[in-house]
């Protein structure tokens, strides 16, 4: 009985933190894991990060609750300027989030080669030779703080300019290398549902993964 007690009590410890992170947060779930070494150095693969819904506390000159890095250079989160945002990649549910940096918002149609960084476009000399550009509809181009090229650039990009419906979240704070149990985890689970699918052939289960990738 005691330890059954131990494991329940345990068990609603953990219910009771999830709730009230869920209820400042506003996103669920409000922690994920960092998959890739996209954003180092300031977000590590291996972290486990705090992301908040983004129009609970907005900064100053933000769209849709997101500060971009062009818009206020003062205003800095992980040490750089620019909201750090986990959004859905071309708002595919199905993939796993991508937790990288606004760095400006485009409208549609905008021509935005002469206001885009040359350092991240690649070989680029126009708009009509990046990808995205004219874009097809307004939203954030992102960046990988440890990548060469937007998010947007490529002639296979990560995702099209991010909708502010595709974005989860705002990252808020990182917890050093807590992630890696939920990675651990996660990786274990998936390869448990992989193994019985394949041995069923008709369960129609999938491998979900709730981890932000960088």
């Amino acid at each position: 009985m005691v330890y059954v007690t131990d494991i329940a009590s345990s068990a609603g410890s953990v219910l009771l933190v999830g709730v009230l992170l869920f209820a400042i947060s506003g996103v669920w779930p409000p922690l994920v894991a960092i998959e890739s070494p996209s954003m180092d150095p300031h977000i590590k693969e291996g972290d486990l990060v705090f992301v908040m819904e983004e129009e609970r506390f907005s900064g100053p000159d933000d769209r849709h609750g997101v500060v971009t890095a062009a818009s206020d250079d003062s205003y800095r989160k992980f040490q750089q300027p620019g909201d750090v945002i986990v959004y859905e990649p071309d708002g595919n549910g199905r993939q796993t989030p991508i937790i990288h940096r606004a760095m400006l918002w485009v409208e549609e149609g905008e021509n935005w080669y002469d206001r885009a960084n040359e350092d991240y476009i690649g070989s680029a000399d126009d708009c009509e030779e990046l990808t995205s550009c004219p874009a097809d509809h307004a939203g954030f181009i992102t960046k990988g703080d440890n990548n060469g090229r937007y998010d947007q650039v490529g002639t296979s990009p990560i995702s099209e300019p991010v909708r502010p419906g595709w974005v989860v979240g705002t990252a808020e704070m990182r917890v050093p290398l807590l992630g890696q149990v939920r990675l651990q985890w996660n990786q274990a689970g998936a390869t448990e549902r992989v193994t019985n699918r394949t041995a069923t052939n008709a369960t129609g289960s999938t491998a979900v993964n709730a981890a932000a990738a960088g």
